[in-house]
């Protein structure tokens, strides 16, 4: 590994993006980021009927106290039948979310396992922790009207496309409050009102949710 010796917060990036990938990783897929919850119904309802993922697998494992649920944006059509084959299907499926239900966690009062963004759940002091986790993050055709959807079914924004110094894009939160992220699938563009009323003019700057 080289040493890191950015100047003026900018460093050089361009060899990552060129060349071939090493020989030995060019079947790696990046499957899954895997997030710990407390009710696996409300997730589920989450990912799947808010955000229109499908679960395509899900793993029971009564003699350690967890089940696994993997969460993907891929239609039913595609989920093939048996175990077995839903396995194979998963692993080699990018982009799924491992939803982590550890059994009795959901008996516990209040948010249970800390989110990364300047939380103080699970600590032993109560004092917020820079976290290095920050969200997750979905593309939509139009982040304004997915966002009304949003609203429509109930859930809570962390920030509206309108709010805040970037616009156009919005951040949701999860029944365990981890953020997702909302963003276009082309120009970032923003519109005069959003969801929640919020105008396009004025709005602070940019906000480290680590802190």
């Amino acid at each position: 590994m080289s040493s890191f010796e950015p100047k003026n917060g900018i460093f050089d990036v361009s060899k990552y993006m060129k060349g071939e990938r090493p020989a030995e990783t060019k079947d790696f897929v990046m499957q899954q980021t895997m997030l710990r919850i407390k009710n696996p119904k409300k997730s589920l309802e989450f990912y799947c009927d808010v955000l229109g993922f499908k679960l395509v697998m899900y793993r029971e494992f009564p003699q350690w106290g967890f089940t696994v649920y993997f969460v993907a944006p891929t239609d039913a059509s595609n989920i093939p039948e048996g175990a077995d084959a839903q396995w194979n299907y998963c692993m080699n499926l990018p982009g799924c979310i491992e939803l982590t239900w550890n059994h009795g966690s959901e008996e516990e009062d209040g948010k249970v396992y800390n989110t990364g963004n300047a939380d103080n759940t699970g600590t032993s002091d109560g004092e917020k922790v820079k976290g290095g986790f920050g969200h997750l993050g979905i593309t939509v055709p139009d982040v304004y009207v997915a966002c009304e959807r949003f609203k429509e079914m109930g859930c809570e924004f962390q920030k509206s496309p309108n709010s805040g110094g970037m616009k156009g894009l919005a951040f949701l939160k999860d029944p365990d409050g981890y953020l997702v992220e909302i963003l276009p699938q082309g120009p970032m563009i923003s519109k005069a009102i959003d969801c929640m009323g919020v105008a396009a003019d004025g709005g602070a700057g940019y906000k480290d949710n680590s802190k």
